[in-house]
C-alpha cells in the first residue's frame, strides 16, 4: 500500500486480511469464499476477488467509495460488493463479514428463521432470520439480506452462508461465530432420534437481552 495512505486506512486494509485469513483458518471460508470489509470514513476496504487470502499483501489494497467506484488498489474487489455496501448503506456498521460456514449455511436450507435453541441468539439482536435465495453478488441478494437484517447484526443467505456486521472487524467475526456455533447447536441437537428441542420463548430471549447490557468490563 502507498506510504501516502493516512494509518487509518494500513490499519484498516491489515485488520481485514487478518480477519479473512481467521475465517479460513476456523474453517468459515473454504479457498477464496466469503469476503471481508471494513469502513474508514467514506471509503469501504474490501478483499480482493478471487486471491487466496494467504496471498494478500499490504501493497495488495482495494478501497472503494461507497457507490462502488473503485478509488485505491488494482486488484477488482469481490463479486459481493453490493452485499457489503448495502449493509453500510442502511446501517452504523464498520465492518462487514460473509462467510460460507458449514453448519450455518445448512440451517439456511432449513428454515426461515433459526431456532431459539440458545440465548445466543440475542447477541445478533434477535431471532436470526434467513434471507431469501438469489444468486449471489446481484442487487437482489442485497435486498433480501437487507430484509433479514432488519432489527438485527446477522442473517443467514439461503443455500449460500452467513452475514454479519459490527462496529469494530473483531466484533462482527465474534457475531459470525456465535452464530456458526448456535447453527451447529441446534443441528446437533435435532439430529437426536425421538426428541425435539426445547427453544426459549420470546420472554425468555428478551430477558437475556436486557441482561446483556450489563455484561462484560465496565468501559
Amino acid at each position: 500500500m502507498s506510504e501516502q495512505q493516512p494509518e487509518s486506512v494500513v490499519r484498516a486494509w491489515r485488520e481485514v486480511v487478518d480477519t479473512a485469513r481467521r475465517s479460513a483458518a476456523d474453517g468459515l471460508v473454504v479457498g477464496t469464499s466469503g469476503n471481508v470489509s471494513a469502513r474508514v470514513g467514506e471509503l469501504v476496504l474490501v478483499t480482493p476477488s478471487g486471491v487466496p487470502y494467504d496471498r494478500l499483501r499490504p501493497d495488495d489494497a482495494v478501497g472503494v467509495d461507497l457507490t462502488g467506484r473503485q478509488v485505491l488498489g488494482e486488484l477488482g474487489p469481490t463479486s459481493e460488493l453490493p452485499l457489503h455496501l448495502a449493509v453500510y448503506r442502511e446501517t452504523d456498521a464498520a465492518a462487514v463479514v460473509h462467510t460460507h460456514a458449514v453448519h450455518a449455511t445448512a440451517v439456511s436450507t432449513l428454515v426461515t428463521e433459526v431456532p431459539l435453541v440458545h440465548y445466543a441468539a440475542a447477541i445478533l439482536g434477535g431471532p436470526v432470520r434467513t434471507a431469501a435465495y438469489a444468486r449471489y453478488g446481484t442487487p437482489e441478494l442485497a435486498d433480501a439480506m437487507l430484509a433479514a437484517l432488519q432489527g438485527r447484526t446477522g442473517c443467514l443467505l439461503a443455500n449460500h452462508g452467513t452475514v454479519t456486521y459490527g462496529a469494530t472487524l473483531d466484533q462482527a467475526y465474534e457475531r459470525t461465530a456465535q452464530l456458526e456455533w448456535l447453527c451447529r447447536l441446534w443441528l446437533t441437537a435435532s439430529a437426536v432420534p425421538g426428541h425435539r428441542p426445547a427453544l426459549l420463548t420470546p420472554a425468555q430471549l428478551a430477558e437475556v437481552t436486557e441482561a446483556l447490557k450489563g455484561y462484560g468490563q465496565p468501559g
